[in-house]
């Protein structure tokens, strides 16, 4: 072979070899959380007991198995989370359309189900592990001040991209201010510059960044989306982060995600691996769980959470645990909407203004009456209950037939009955785990109050 011959030939392969490394790198799942988590403590290392706070909370509450926790859910009662989306926008093509935001919300919920089509290519073996986590997700129908809401905010912005320093959250800086995040998700969807996907703060992150971001072609499964990353995986991998989920290879060389049924692995997985692709750290011939939401593959290729990141995430949930809040969030339930606050869940008082001077008795019997049934209280219990609950409220006779209705967390009514005695045996049998809110009224007045059925 002469020189010119050989020289052809290396820089042939040079050029291929460049190639591939161009194409690898622009196709690679880039989720920028841990990035941005390493920032978030280096400017403000005081961040580090919230983040250890919550480590602590999963730690304590999944060890414990529920078996000597207080907790405000039962062991598998679905769990609802209202969303928030503020749409930033300086072209046409990063202000989605509704039905692609839709689609993003149908996503998460199937793979935070387990209900997603393509469950069925998860390997026979890793099959036993794979989870429903009883978590679902919402548009928010209810605003912080109690007014309607289709959960959708648009915010116009000058800004030609956003990095991931949060600049998305707020609105001085060309972005939209989080809602209040004990009662919301807020996920905010933008162009990001660079090739991050994504990224999410941590549990136990201050609360007015808390939440999501996610890149405005990566979110949703229609419309204009960037491949491989079009069936809404980004969003499923950062929700995960939020609800305190780490890399499954633990972000380190055979490093550990805190979850017993996720195998070791070296390192993150990109593309689309086939099975078995097993590394140095794998535990057997198996290989690695790359299929899994929290690792790095393309969006085609993930397909399951764990039993083991399912408790993980729900800890979180637990009594004074760090999103407990949203246990008590009426935000996904649009019947709930007024002009003033959210209603309270506690029981009002009876409240009868004093008469100013003396009435004839028939004539006071009326007016007593009518001043019961301007305002009434009413409790239910227990809660939780099994099978059925007891409602009770004051002055049964004198306010005559009254109307609950029981709805669940998404607004649909799914119980009706009338009560006519001061104290009436509620049979909720019927009704799955969750929690549900009661609507007690009489024509003129109601009473909101929730109860939940284990």
């Amino acid at each position: 072979m002469d020189n010119n011959t050989f020289y052809m030939k290396f820089f042939y392969c040079l050029v291929i070899f460049f190639l591939q490394v161009v194409f690898v790198a622009q196709a690679q799942r880039v989720c920028g959380s841990t990035d941005y988590t390493q920032k978030m403590l280096l400017n403000n290392p005081s961040l580090k007991a919230g983040f250890d706070k919550a480590e602590e909370q999963i730690n304590f509450t999944t060890t414990s198995r529920l078996s000597s926790v207080a907790r405000d859910t039962s062991s598998n009662e679905i769990i609802y989370i209202p969303v928030i989306i503020h749409v930033i926008y300086k072209s046409t093509d990063q202000n989605l359309s509704t039905d692609q935001i839709l689609s993003q919300l149908k996503s998460l919920n199937d793979d935070y189900s387990g209900t997603n089509a393509d469950s069925k290519n998860i390997p026979v073996v890793f099959k036993p592990y794979a989870a429903d986590t009883r978590i679902r997700f919402c548009l928010a129908q209810v605003d912080p001040q109690g007014k309607r809401t289709t959960g959708i905010i648009r915010t116009y912005t000058a800004n030609d991209a956003f990095t991931a320093t949060d600049g998305m959250k707020f609105t001085a800086q060309g972005g939209d201010n989080a809602w209040d995040s004990k009662r919301y998700l807020n996920i905010w969807v933008c162009k990001l510059s660079g090739r991050t996907l994504g990224y999410s703060t941590l549990p136990g992150s201050p609360t007015n960044v808390d939440g999501v971001v996610i890149g405005y072609n990566v979110f949703g499964t229609i419309g204009n989306l960037s491949v491989p990353f079009n069936k809404g995986r980004t969003s499923t991998h950062e929700v995960g982060h939020w609800l305190g989920l780490k890399h499954i290879w633990g972000d380190a060389v055979c490093g550990s995600d805190n979850v017993d049924d996720t195998p070791t692995q070296q390192y993150y997985n990109y593309g689309t691996p086939t099975f078995p692709h097993a590394g140095n750290c794998s535990p057997n011939s198996n290989g690695d769980m790359f299929m899994n939401y929290m690792d790095f593959t393309d969006d085609a290729t993930m397909n399951m959470f764990t039993n083991g990141q399912k408790i993980r995430m729900r800890a979180l949930f637990g009594n004074n645990n760090l999103r407990n809040s949203f246990l008590v969030s009426f935000a996904c339930d649009s019947t709930l909407a007024t002009g003033g606050p959210l209603p309270p869940v506690v029981t009002p008082p009876v409240v009868i203004p004093p008469v100013a001077a003396p009435i004839a008795a028939s004539k006071k019997d009326t007016i007593l009456t009518k001043l019961a049934i301007k305002s009434f209280a009413a409790k239910i219990f227990p809660s939780p209950a099994v099978s059925s609950v007891t409602v009770e409220y004051v002055n049964a006779s004198a306010m005559g037939v009254k109307i609950i209705n029981v709805y669940n967390v998404l607004g649909s009514k799914v119980l009706t009955a009338q009560l006519t005695a001061t104290k009436t045996a509620l049979n909720i049998s019927s009704l799955i785990k969750g929690i549900y809110i009661v609507s007690i009224e009489d024509g003129n007045n109601k009473v909101t109050t929730k109860i939940v059925k284990n």
